[in-house]
């Protein structure tokens, strides 16, 4: 039997837009290069234990390109991580001709609501 999905939180939206922060560090820009608008990405909280958890990017070979800004990280990890699950697209790439933090916009779907959650 599979469990349900844990209560979506309140207030926050289901299907959403973000910037990719951190595209420069370690080399994570040239696969920038592999992306374009509607391929999927695959959506990874941190695990339990760092003291600022983050929900990472990475490209469906399992390549990390970023990560979802903080202010969205601290209340989609917590959900991710009690089961939640999470799907994303690239909806923008640029090049260096944009500041780092605005080269990847992704589409974040976190599913429809389920047993009557908002």
């Amino acid at each position: 039997m599979v469990a349900p999905p844990p209560d979506y939180p309140e207030g926050r939206p289901r299907v959403f837009r973000a910037t990719v922060h951190g595209t420069v560090f370690n080399d994570r820009e040239r696969h920038l290069d592999e992306l374009r608008r509607g391929d999927p990405v695959v959506i990874i909280p941190d695990p339990p234990g760092e003291e600022e958890p983050g929900v990472w990017v990475h490209l469906s070979t399992g390549e990390p390109v970023g990560h979802l800004p903080p202010e969205i990280a601290r209340w989609l990890w917590p959900w991710l991580t009690r089961g939640g699950r999470a799907t994303g697209q690239a909806e923008a790439v640029h090049g260096a001709e944009v500041p780092s933090w605005r080269r990847l916009v992704v589409e974040v779907d976190c599913g429809r609501p389920l047993r009557g959650d908002a």
